[in-house]
């Protein structure tokens, strides 16, 4: 009777690991035949780096994620701090060499309160969901403008203040998905401003605010003696109870 050999159905686990030795190398403390300890894996494909702290084959702990610069050929820093879970915690991640994000993080995504300094030289430093302006924040400008007020994902929403101080305004205005709807706009620091415009903005004023008070004090009290004799007649007030 001719043997039939049966079809493996699981891949042997020498080829299993071959195949991950070709994606990354790891060079460190193992437990359990897991990474646990201090250790460093690099993935061949992406060129990236971590070095720090594991814990039951994931990162968790303190350590460095790093990249390959195209330009220098060696390694720069894209994010510095706590791990947990294999995904990045509180701290500090690095873009380039002229932006970083420094603050919270959740599920992998820059959530919480936090601070970027963008390459353009902007800075924004507020509440984040999600890797996007969300909540109250401050969004300051290189020229040394700024935006004070609400964002919902990524976009100023409801109210907020536009400090010109290049030029001394503020716009205080209403916004939705990044668009103004409405806003007054006055001076502000026009002594210092680098850029002044041609005139001044009048303030809008009562020349005699006090009269303008009793005018409408007097008229509510009008209005409600007026009321008064209306809804209660005479006949009704001179009534009196006979048993």
């Amino acid at each position: 009777m001719p043997f039939l050999k049966r079809r493996q159905t699981t891949e042997p686990l020498v080829k299993l690991w071959d195949k991950k030795a070709q994606k990354y190398q790891y060079t460190g403390e193992w437990m359990d035949n897991e990474k646990h300890g201090k250790g460093t894996q690099v993935w061949k494909k992406t060129g990236m780096i971590y070095d720090g702290d594991w814990r039951c084959g994931k990162r968790e702990g303190c350590g460095t994620l790093s990249q390959t610069d195209p330009q220098t050929k060696g390694y720069m820093r894209v994010y510095v701090g706590s791990w947990r879970n294999d995904k990045k915690e509180e701290s500090t991640k690095h873009y380039f060499l002229s932006a970083f994000y420094e603050g919270q993080w959740r599920g992998d995504q820059r959530s919480g309160r936090g601070q970027m300094q963008y390459e353009n030289g902007e800075l924004y430093e507020g509440e984040w969901l999600k890797d996007k302006h969300h909540g109250e924040g401050l969004l300051l400008l290189a020229n040394g403008n700024r935006f004070v007020g609400t964002w919902s994902d990524g976009q100023k929403n409801r109210h907020g203040k536009f400090f010109y101080l290049d030029r001394g305004q503020l716009y205080e205005s209403f916004w939705v998905d990044d668009v103004v709807k409405c806003g007054t706009l006055s001076d502000f620091g026009r002594e210092a401003a680098v850029r002044l415009t041609v005139y001044p903005i009048p303030k809008v004023c009562l020349q005699d605010s006090q009269a303008v008070l009793m005018e409408a004090q007097a008229y509510f009290t009008e209005d409600k003696e007026k009321s008064t004799e209306t809804t209660i007649p005479s006949h009704t007030i001179a009534r009196q109870y006979v048993p």
